[in-house]
């Protein structure tokens, strides 16, 4: 049986939160859930299946490119990627793939459909969805459909029958990362990614080394569980080096937050360092996950730039965000950050519950004291899944349960609500232009950023988001 997983273009992204000039300049990224579940399927079947990847972003392929591709390979089940600002656009190549061939089997999977999965499984186009985490479900989709047997015993796949949709039990996460293969990037071309942050000329890579998130954010969804899943150093250690071998040197590491067990962080650095790896590496972490040893050791073993979410520049906004950070604990991680010498990346939300103007500018000046080499804020927008959201239908703020809407009927003309209790969404627009104008058209930070600059694309690449924050 042929199976073809793709990552969907991003041709009809539902309306972002941050403005153009930075989502356009954020670089490309491998397509880690379907490398995961290719090469965990690939691990159980051996070559009972011919499984390949798709990413039509890296490849720069529209839908009649989409289309002819799908006509010459004719595969037996296609399983598309959904996130949710990408709903559009998977829901286009689910409905290529069926008047390409109307009898092909389509999964979909992702974030989206594991928070809307009737709503999703009830599109005609599509045959089924795997729900959470799919290594295992969809290996035994695989099973299952290849015999054509009924998938009423798999757990984490919904799909429809003639009565409707059926929706099983879901499965446990998985406790054990280490059993997981390392995601086959043979699958994927590994050249053609890159992190706008990164050293330019080197290839790069996405890096999981951790599932879940012990925290209660309002504003994020808990998709993966609270419980944080960690793999070991020693097996995180293992894939860097696989990679490396493969001349990959870059690495994004996309956990929620890589410092939560600062032990585990700094075991990782010493083993990169005891081998000698020359890498260099991306992170996130948390204010409150860090200290100047831990960070040290992380610079030395590669750790070039670190993310933190700030979010607020006033106390009463992150308690009323449930960030559990404060001024300072935010203050010294920077300084930190600076003093290892890492790239500093800062989040900060703009219109959050209980905002005003005056929070609006204490968050401006808060960031121009901390000068992170890239503060980006963005429009508060209540995701599906968070407190938020829930809160924001429960008050009146958001009108009803839209996404939910959204999602049993998608139409390119949807625009997400943001949180306009003090706000409208023009108002928004125009104080997201005004602090990053204010932040960026500093002469100190453009000097700053001047003396940091190592080669003319990246200069030419910093020219190009500046010009279009100034002109929006």
């Amino acid at each position: 049986m042929k199976v073809l997983l793709i990552n969907p273009p991003a041709e009809n992204l539902v309306r972002t939160f941050a403005p153009d000039s930075l989502t356009e300049e954020m670089g490309l990224y491998p397509p880690m859930g379907l490398l995961y579940i290719a090469t965990y399927a690939r691990k159980i079947h051996g070559d009972s299946f011919q499984i390949q990847i798709l990413d039509t972003q890296v490849e720069k392929m529209g839908y009649p490119d989409i289309r002819k591709y799908l006509e010459q390979e004719k595969p037996d089940l296609v399983g598309i990627s959904c996130m949710t600002f990408l709903l559009i656009d998977a829901m286009k190549v689910v409905r290529i793939a069926k008047e390409v061939n109307p009898s092909v089997h389509v999964v979909i999977g992702g974030t989206h459909p594991t928070i809307y999965p009737e709503e999703m499984a009830s599109q005609p186009e599509i045959d089924s969805i795997v729900v959470g985490e799919g290594e295992v479900a969809f290996s035994e989709l695989l099973d299952a459909v290849a015999a054509g047997q009924s998938l009423a015993d798999i757990q984490g796949v919904d799909y429809k029958d003639g009565e409707g949709v059926v929706i099983n039990p879901r499965r446990d996460f998985i406790q054990d990362l280490d059993s997981l293969p390392f995601p086959d990037r043979d699958l994927l071309p590994v050249q053609k990614y890159y992190n706008v942050l990164g050293e330019s000329k080197v290839v790069m890579t996405s890096l999981l080394t951790s599932r879940g998130c012990p925290f209660k954010c309002t504003f994020c969804t808990d998709k993966d569980g609270k419980a944080c899943r960690m793999r070991s150093p020693e097996n995180v250690l293992q894939e860097i080096e696989e990679c490396y071998a493969k001349g990959i040197t870059d690495f994004d590491i996309i956990d929620d937050t890589f410092t939560i067990n600062k032990k585990r962080a700094v075991a990782i650095a010493d083993l990169i360092i005891e081998k000698g790896l020359n890498i260099t590496m991306d992170l996130r972490a948390r204010v409150d996950t860090v200290d100047q040893e831990t960070l040290d050791k992380l610079a030395q073993a590669g750790c070039t730039r670190i993310r933190f979410g700030v979010e607020s520049g006033n106390p009463g906004i992150l308690e009323n965000l449930q960030k559990g950070i404060t001024l300072e604990q935010i203050r010294s991680a920077f300084r930190m950050a600076k003093s290892a010498g890492i790239f500093t990346f800062a989040y900060f939300m703009l219109g959050s519950p209980g905002e005003t103007e005056q929070e609006i500018r204490e968050s401006l000046k808060l960031a121009k004291d901390l000068n992170p080499d890239v503060a980006q804020f963005l429009i508060t927008t209540p995701f599906p899944a968070t407190e938020m959201y829930e809160r924001g239908i429960e008050s009146g703020v958001l009108k009803g349960d839209y996404w939910r809407e959204f999602s049993a009927h998608p139409s390119g003309d949807f625009v997400p609500q943001w949180w306009t209790e003090n706000f409208t969404q023009a108002e928004l627009e125009k104080w997201q232009r005004k602090v990053h104008l204010s932040y960026y058209y500093r002469p100190a930070y453009i000097w700053g950023q001047l003396k940091q600059v190592k080669s003319l694309n990246e200069l030419i690449r910093k020219a190009r988001i500046g010009i279009r924050l100034f002109f929006g």
